[in-house]
């Protein structure tokens, strides 16, 4: 079973995917099949992966449940296996896929069928991403996520879905272009496509800038960083409130995903040399995206904004390079696909009774949607980082680490924290609180039993992380520690090189 539970975890949903597109009959009833079998398939998916987490061993930084056969040819291979830092975003994506089906129980009307089957095949390729261990499988998994987003956009997306839709593939699959010829560079040299093998491949300093530049470019866009940002927002108003959900939870998490397991561990040399670069670009993000996010008319685009500036803080963790900032660079994306995933379904919320996203419609919706009022409320100080909340663990981690390696970016990068209260605390102040004074907010029902269902994991993964984060990073530290002694001892052999080409003539000075 251990084997095999990684295979079993990542195809089960196109499993499921198959069987809804043989259901058949009327219009009606084949609709109501297929959210169900949608929704048993992801439960399935999520209990295989809780299974995998209850026999994770976190003390050890080995790959585990690696399963391993040749695919194409001796060298390229059907290779899975998860370590402490993929383990938790497998466990992400199977934790939001199940709330992802609920929230869109009521509000798809139009090609439901379609639309399980683009949500379950997207599943399955979203997980192999953090579990490949060979080039070729990871580059098919990271680009054939696209195809599933791409429809879901522009098939049951808003009014301009098409051109979100499109713009959102371009991007991504131009910066995935780039990490292609990289690959391919690196295959050639290694003489494998083995990720394990890679890992421990001492690349040449000048090809690692190169390298580096080159996968930076794809996971920059997919992040996304400052400035290759501007299809999120697009991409979020246009799609649908799972989209969103998804979008935000799992696919910008890929970009952090393969800086730590491409960028930093196989380039350690350029990932020293450009930090400054990274760090610059990450501290752009915290305050512009911050400045354009209080601008804001429309709730969705306002939450988009807010998650650039937020994964400017796990950029900032990740390359200050020591155990505070990765650790803290992990977490904040944990907890950001669980807070940003809620905020986007509490927008779904409303949306789906008011049919607007602009925030000037509404106002005073505390006095007909009071549990509702509180949800939101949870998960807007949980974006603001308040204490008790697993973004205030996240934040304070990366700033800590940040700190380390540059004090005037953490400096900076803490402005964010203080911008990001502004635009949340006014979007809630104007949305929520006030009178109600129009006359279509009157017939506003609270939320129902399907979404308080829906809700209620999140808010206790919100609560639990922010109250006991010892249990993500327990599982992370082997894990994390590894690939900062290898990162460190790499830059130090490089430096010590440096020195002893240019120590001598120093010396006769």
């Amino acid at each position: 079973m251990d084997q095999w539970i990684l295979t079993a975890i990542t195809f089960a949903p196109t499993i499921g995917a198959f069987f809804i597109l043989l259901i058949g009959g009327d219009r009606e009833v084949a609709d109501k099949n297929a959210r169900n079998a949608a929704l048993w398939t992801t439960l399935v998916t999520l209990v295989l992966s809780i299974w995998m987490l209850m026999n994770f061993d976190g003390s050890t930084a080995e790959f585990q449940f690696v399963v391993k056969y040749d695919w194409l040819g001796d060298n390229i291979s059907y290779h899975m296996g998860v370590d402490g830092i993929s383990v938790l975003f497998v466990m992400l994506t199977t934790f939001l896929m199940p709330l992802c089906i609920l929230a869109s129980w009521d509000a798809i009307r139009v090609r439901v069928k379609e639309y399980m089957i683009a949500f379950l095949v997207l599943e399955t390729l979203m997980i192999g991403v953090f579990c490949a261990l060979d080039l070729v499988l990871f580059y098919l998994f990271f680009e054939g996520g696209l195809i599933p987003m791409f429809l879901i956009i522009g098939v049951w997306g808003g009014a301009r879905r098409i051109y979100a839709s499109y713009k959102f593939f371009l991007y991504t699959l131009l910066g995935s272009v780039l990490m292609l010829i990289a690959m391919i560079t690196m295959y050639v040299q290694a003489g494998t496509t083995d990720i394990t093998v890679l890992l421990q491949h001492p690349f040449a300093a000048d090809m690692q800038t190169w390298l580096w530049l080159a996968f930076f470019a794809s996971f920059a866009v997919k992040m996304p960083m400052w400035p290759v940002h501007t299809w999120l927002p697009d991409a979020h108003v246009e799609a649908p409130t799972a989209g969103s959900v998804i979008l935000a939870g799992v696919l910008l998490k890929m970009g952090g995903y393969g800086f730590l397991r491409f960028s930093l561990p196989m380039f350690p040399v350029a990932s020293d040399m450009f930090a400054p670069f990274v760090f610059a670009l990450s501290v752009i993000a915290v305050v512009y995206t911050s400045l354009v996010a209080l601008m804001q008319e429309d709730i969705k685009k306002l939450i988009a904004y807010s998650s650039v500036a937020h994964m400017g803080f796990v950029t900032l963790g990740i390359f200050a390079a020591n155990l505070q900032g990765v650790q803290g660079g992990i977490f904040q994306m944990l907890s950001h696909g669980v807070i940003s995933g809620a905020l986007f379904l509490c927008v779904g919320v409303i949306y789906d009774r008011m049919h607007t996203r602009e925030i000037a419609a509404y106002g005073g919706v505390v006095h007909r949607m009071p549990i509702y009022a509180a949800i939101f409320m949870l998960f807007t100080l949980g974006n603001v980082g308040l204490p008790g909340t697993s973004g205030f663990v996240g934040e304070i981690s990366t700033l800590v680490g940040a700190f380390q390696a540059n004090s005037w970016a953490a400096f900076i990068a803490t402005t964010g924290i203080i911008l990001s209260a502004g635009y949340a605390l006014w979007l809630y102040r104007r949305v929520i609180f006030g009178e109600l004074t129009k006359d279509t907010l009157r017939a506003l029902d609270d939320v129902n039993s399907r979404e308080i269902i829906t809700f209620a994991p999140l808010v206790v993964a919100t609560l639990y992380m922010g109250f006991y984060p010892s249990s993500v990073f327990d599982l992370t530290d082997a894990s994390v520690q590894n690939l900062l002694d290898q990162y460190t001892a790499a830059v130090e052999a490089f430096q010590s090189a440096q020195l002893e080409e240019t120590g001598p003539g120093v010396g006769e000075n």
